[in-house]
Formats: C-alpha cells, sequence, structure tokens
C-alpha cells in the first residue's frame, strides 16, 4: 500500500469513527441551536454603541470639552484627539484611526466621516453648533428678535462629507463577519483540541505502538488531522448552511450572494487554519503522556487562538481597514480567524487574500515538517513529559 493510500486509510478510520459518535451529532445540533438563537437577535446583539474617536482640527478644538460632556450626557462614549491640520485628519479617517474629523469654527463645523456618520454624534454635534450660534445672536442683537433668533438657531447645523459612498448593508456584513469569526474560533479549537486528545489517548493505552510498526509516524500524524480536519469540514458546512437558510428566510439577511461567498470563504479558511493548527496540536499532544497533563501543553496554543478571536471581534468591529487590522490579518496564525471577517466586510483585496493565503499555506508546509519531527521523537516515549528542546534535537 502506498503513503497517500495509508494516510487516506487512517484518514477514513478516523471519519467513520467521529461521524457515528452520539457526541457528533449532539454537539452538531446544539451549534446550530446556538447560532439560530444569534441569528434571531442579530440587530440586538450588534447594535450597541462603541467608543466614537473624534478627531479636532482648527478652530475645533475648542469644542472638545463640551464635546465629551454633551455626548456623555447622552450615553456615548467619545475619545476627541488634536490633529495639526484637515488633509491630516483626513488620512487618519480613510485609515480607519479616526471615526470622525471636525474643523471649522465652532459656529460652522465641517464633518469629514468615512461612510456615514452616527446619529448619536450628527445631533451632539448640531446641538453645539447650534448654541454657539445662539450665543452670538445673543451678543449681537440690543433688540432681540425672538422669533428671528429661533429661526437663525434651527437653519444652523453641521457640513458632513462622506469619503466613500456608504454602504446599506454593511450592519449586516458585520454581523456575518462576527458569527463567521466566532464559528471558525471554536471550531478550529474544538477540531484542534480533540487532535491532540486523540494523540494521547492512543499513546496512554498504546495503540500507537501497534499502529507504529505498520505505518510512519508522519503518515499516522498526517491521517488523524485529513480525518478529523474532514470530520469538522462537515459539521462547519451543516452549521453555516443551517444559519445562513434561517437568515435568508427569516429576511434578517438581504445579501444572500454575500452571505453565501463569506460562508464558501469561511469554508477554505477553515481548511488551512485547520492545517495550521492540527499539526501543532497533534505535536504537543504527541509531547505528554497522560490526558490530566494535555490542557497544560497545550495552553499556549489556544492563546494563540484566543488572541486571534479578541483581535478579530475588537479590530474588525471598529477598524476594519486600519493599517494594524490589514497587517494582523496577514499573519498566518491570526489570519484563519481575521481574514474571514474582513472578507465578509468587502475590505479585503484580492492581493491580500492570496497573500495571507500564501503566507499560511507555507507555515503549514513549515508546521507539518517540523509537527511530524516532534511526532516522531515523541509518539513512543512514555513517563514523564517530553520537553520540546528534546523532540527536535537533531540524533547523532
Amino acid at each position: 500500500m502506498g503513503p497517500a493510500s495509508t494516510v487516506w486509510l487512517i484518514a477514513r478510520r478516523e471519519i467513520d469513527a467521529r461521524l457515528r459518535t452520539r457526541s457528533f451529532v449532539v454537539s452538531t445540533v446544539a451549534a446550530i441551536v446556538a447560532l439560530v438563537g444569534l441569528v434571531l437577535m442579530q440587530s440586538t446583539l450588534f447594535s450597541s454603541v462603541e467608543r466614537s474617536r473624534v478627531g479636532l482640527a482648527g478652530q475645533a478644538a475648542a469644542i472638545a470639552t463640551p464635546l465629551v460632556a454633551q455626548a456623555g450626557a447622552r450615553g456615548i462614549d467619545v475619545d476627541t484627539t488634536t490633529v495639526p491640520d484637515v488633509p491630516t485628519g483626513e488620512a487618519m479617517v480613510d485609515a480607519g484611526e479616526l471615526d470622525v474629523l471636525v474643523s471649522g469654527a465652532p459656529a460652522a463645523l465641517r464633518v469629514v466621516v468615512r461612510e456615514a456618520l452616527d446619529n448619536d454624534i450628527r445631533q451632539v454635534l448640531t446641538s453645539l453648533v447650534r448654541e454657539q450660534v445662539l450665543r452670538a445672536e445673543l451678543a449681537a442683537v440690543e433688540d432681540l428678535d425672538p422669533d428671528r433668533v429661533l429661526t437663525t438657531v434651527a437653519d444652523a447645523t453641521i457640513d458632513v462629507h462622506t469619503m466613500t459612498t456608504p454602504d446599506p448593508a454593511r450592519d449586516q456584513r458585520m454581523a456575518v463577519a462576527l458569527i463567521v469569526i466566532a464559528l471558525l474560533y471554536m471550531a478550529l479549537l474544538f477540531y484542534g483540541t480533540m487532535v491532540a486528545q486523540g494523540v494521547v489517548e492512543e499513546k496512554a493505552s498504546r495503540v500507537v505502538e501497534v499502529l507504529l510498526a505498520t505505518v510512519r509516524p508522519w503518515q499516522l500524524l498526517m491521517g488523524k488531522v485529513i480525518g478529523l480536519g474532514l470530520v469538522g469540514l462537515a459539521q462547519f458546512a451543516a452549521i453555516g448552511g443551517a444559519g445562513l437558510l434561517l437568515a435568508l428566510t427569516t429576511g434578517v439577511l438581504a445579501i444572500p450572494s454575500a452571505a453565501i461567498g463569506t460562508l464558501v470563504w469561511g469554508l477554505v479558511w477553515y481548511l488551512l487554519g485547520f492545517l495550521f493548527y492540527a499539526t501543532v496540536f497533534a505535536a504537543a499532544g504527541s509531547l505528554v503522556s497522560r490526558q490530566e497533563e494535555t490542557s497544560a501543553v497545550l495552553l499556549p496554543i489556544t492563546m494563540v487562538l484566543v488572541v486571534a478571536f479578541v483581535l478579530g471581534f475588537g479590530l474588525l468591529s471598529r477598524s476594519p481597514s486600519g493599517t494594524a487590522t490589514t497587517v494582523l490579518s496577514l499573519v498566518p496564525p491570526l489570519s484563519p480567524v481575521m481574514m474571514p471577517g474582513r472578507i465578509a466586510l468587502g475590505v479585503a483585496p484580492l492581493w491580500q487574500i492570496g497573500l495571507a493565503m500564501t503566507m499560511t499555506l507555507a507555515a503549514v508546509a513549515g508546521l507539518a515538517w517540523l509537527g511530524a519531527r516532534v511526532y516522531t521523537r515523541a509518539a513512543l516515549s512514555t513517563g514523564p513529559r517530553m520537553r520540546l528542546r528534546d523532540a527536535v534535537r537533531v540524533q547523532r
């Protein structure tokens, strides 16, 4: 039997063993039910007010204190930053470093935003302009005409400029992006941990000694990774498909093409992410011989996934096109979680997607070589936990 046939035989064993278990069915149904609840509550979960970053240029710097005070009175969190000039501020808005740029005299404010001005911020700024106009009218008029003053104040407003055409479906895209990030995080963590636990179980029961008598270590490793990866892919597709169908039939999503494309990209990035993480999980699991030691050896890998998840939620909801978000989404440990979210939001150009995939595949190749080396040295070791440097050390 050739190497490819051997790997596929091991993969089929893993697929048959996992798909027929009650836990697989229960976890799939539970995940679908949770996703249904998340879709139905989508408008509530993603409607919370975020902290707004407002840049002030020129004379507008004078409104910093009253802006923060009035926004706070309305329950809005605002961070103000003084920028040297309007072009610099506009560049910061375009890069996602600022949400709003305000310039001009306090009685005639000019506002620049990337897509659309938040309605609460609009009301606060309009209120400040009208307050300044009222003060000027009261100071300049001796014979006060109340009707004229009220008309003048009512006509005072802010001058809003957008840098791009607003996307009416942005909130829906954001909801889809965050759901995909959450699903990818859970799938990669769950099935990666399952790979490691399977390796430890085989070591503890001495089954691995029987298997390695007939197959090579790298074949056993790749077979387990591929088999569990396909099981996870089937579950991810079932959960994502059910959520997508529900969202479209209930009218929660009005952008079916974008949602379907996001699901397809999510499946692609799940495969890339699983190949990246599962090899590391398997190698880490081979370092220990008891299930009690598994959590400790997997903690560093788990923390990387947690960081990817937290950064994905935080950066994508605040600055999906920002420099930090763009750079981090290209880094292989983070790209399987962050890049699908940027794709869902429509802010990732093809060259960035291609670069992220290329870098991830290169990292997968390197980790597969290193993971196979660690697994080969550690799979048959018993007793205390083997140190990583001992597992990768070249035998002389």
